[in-house]
């Protein structure tokens, strides 16, 4: 413990219990009956079970859904060719203050540095997103990538793998718009513009598993996330119905889905977005590539008009898209900026 650096250890009340059991309870939904059907409609059992999934665990495993596995496996060795690179080489592209492209190895969830080093990419390059946190300045700049000038065969990987995310992304908003009794296109407006990022995560073993998580408890701020893990497993979450911590069971070639803050608000608390965090291990190393669906930094999110009602009033204010993810990004920076000053 006296060797263990202290800014990886967990609370005691929020310390991994390495003997969790892992579920088969988090739905499994075969998506190939959405390549069968008429633009924009979807089969009444796979809507159902999209509802079902997010009033119950806000998380479900997606299978079958049009992914090429040949590109989801070009991106994954990109990656692991990437961490696999010194310290001194994935550092030459680390990120920047202002930026949220690029490598990083001090990362803090709730102020306790996670036991992971990321890789983060824009799908859009480079990204439009508002200038600063405040209302009346309607200024923008933009984001753009880094990439390793030394792994030429990266940046393609990466595009190919996100144009591949975003078409199923979309496909998932469709029936979430449908499972809540919306027209299927009822957000396509909201995605104009893209916001969205890819991580690329990498969890080394970690010799005190029990004290430390690779990514502590957190929600996503976006829309959807689509998770792609490798068979080591390590994603827990936290069940609504108890507050048990479950660990995810790995699907080979599927994706683990979870609805983010903004479906949250705009579905008004029908769908929840649910707390997760990520176990590491002692002996093996994992690695996994996380999708950020997000929304152009114009939209106002608020609760949808056509699911209020005198009975279910409005349960959030309206915000900006952008103006939150200027601020998530600000505060990346400093948190990065004080970790890289101490070293």
């Amino acid at each position: 413990m006296k060797e263990f650096d202290q800014a990886f250890i967990q609370a005691p009340e929020h310390r991994p219990k390495l003997s969790a059991a892992e579920s088969d309870g988090i739905p499994t939904i075969d998506l190939s009956p959405i390549f069968n059907s008429p633009e924009g409609t979807f089969p009444d059992d796979l809507v159902r079970q999209i509802a079902s999934a997010s009033i119950d665990w806000g998380f479900f495993l997606v299978v079958n859904h049009g992914v090429p596995a040949e590109k989801r496996r070009r991106m994954e060795a990109a990656a692991r060719e990437f961490f696999g690179r010194s310290l001194e080489e994935k550092r030459t592209v680390m990120k920047v203050e202002g930026m949220v492209t690029g490598y990083s190895d001090m990362e803090l969830t709730k102020n306790v540095r996670d036991w992971k080093e990321v890789f983060d990419f824009i799908v859009a390059d480079p990204t439009v997103v508002p200038m600063s946190p405040e209302p009346d300045d309607y200024r923008l700049t933009h984001w753009t990538n880094r990439w390793p000038t030394y792994l030429p065969e990266f940046r393609e990987a990466g595009k190919e793998y996100a144009e591949e995310l975003e078409k199923l992304g979309h496909k998932l908003v469709e029936l979430i718009a449908v499972s809540l009794g919306l027209p299927a296109q009822r957000f396509r407006d909201y995605f104009k513009e893209k916001t969205s990022i890819v991580r690329l995560n990498h969890y080394p073993p970690c010799s005190l598993p029990e004290m430390a998580l690779g990514v502590g408890r957190h929600n996503d701020p976006g829309v959807l996330t689509m998770l792609a893990q490798d068979d080591v497993g390590g994603l827990e979450v936290k069940r609504k119905r108890d507050g048990e911590w479950i660990r995810v069971k790995p699907v080979p070639d599927s994706y683990v889905v979870n609805v983010g803050n903004v479906t949250q608000v705009w579905s008004n608390e029908r769908y929840e977005s649910v707390e997760h965090r990520v176990m590491v291990n002692d002996k093996k190393e994992r690695y996994s590539i996380a999708f950020f669906f997000n929304p152009s930094h114009s939209t106002i999110v608020e609760p949808l008009e056509e699911l209020i009602d005198p009975e279910n009033p409005p349960k959030y204010q309206s915000y900006l898209w952008g103006k939150l993810l200027f601020n998530k990004c600000a505060r990346l920076s400093r948190d990065l900026k004080l970790q890289y000053s101490s070293l």
